[in-house]
């Protein structure tokens, strides 16, 4: 593979205001971990401490639907992210993520973005931001999804 780990990261949306030189820095605080097709990254309700890229495959985050019985939410892949909020909150983990074909995740654990955050605060500022604005895409699209199935005022 010809491409670097921060040419990589480079093309993950939360990273997008990173420069090269912020994302050598980071990468030494990451590694990478490979899922076979059919295998969890972690499950609805597990306690979360990271948050993962996808660097090839696919995955599919499945949440439990009111009657208990798992549904495909999305389908991600390279670029994506998955548990960000792991590195936000210490809850539980929203949903599932399941991969659909063998993917190569590179992860970030909540104590190694602390390390970031406490020997880089510059960079983890700007990672920071990137999270929000991810968090704040993915709401908006939830709120109009959410607006397809409201029924309509009176």
């Amino acid at each position: 593979m010809s491409e670097s780990l921060a040419d990589y990261l480079g093309q993950v949306p939360i990273f997008s205001n990173l420069t090269l030189e912020d994302l050598q820095t980071i990468e030494k605080y990451m590694f990478f971990n490979k899922v076979e097709m059919g295998e969890f990254v972690f499950k609805e309700g597990e306690k979360g401490d990271y948050v993962c890229f996808v660097m090839h495959g696919a995955l599919d985050v499945i949440k439990l639907n009111q009657h208990a019985k798992p549904v495909v939410i999305t389908t991600l892949a390279k670029g994506s992210s998955i548990g960000e909020m792991a590195l936000i909150d210490k809850l539980t983990r929203s949903a599932s993520v399941r991969a659909c074909t063998t993917s190569g995740l590179i992860v970030l654990t909540r104590k190694g973005f602390e390390m970031i955050l406490k020997l880089h605060p510059d960079i983890g500022i700007k990672i920071l931001k990137g999270i929000s604005s991810l968090l704040s895409i993915n709401l908006r699209k939830t709120s109009d999804k959410l607006a397809e199935f409201m029924p309509p005022l009176a």
